[in-house]
């Protein structure tokens, strides 16, 4: 007989699922805060866009 329970085995694919939906969310997060940023200033460069100057 194997005294292994359910709760002291660590499942892999759990903890894939977990740490996934984790950085899901955290780039939902990310994403909502961007979002929030252009709709608020629209026309603010952005720091991911360079652009030369044209003076």
């Amino acid at each position: 007989m194997e005294d292994s329970s359910p709760s002291s085995s660590v499942d892999v694919d759990k903890g894939f699922a977990i740490a996934f939906v984790v950085l899901l969310f955290v780039f939902l997060i990310v994403m909502i805060f961007r979002c929030a940023k252009l709709v608020k200033n629209p026309y603010e460069p952005s720091s991911t866009i360079t652009e030369p100057s044209l003076s």
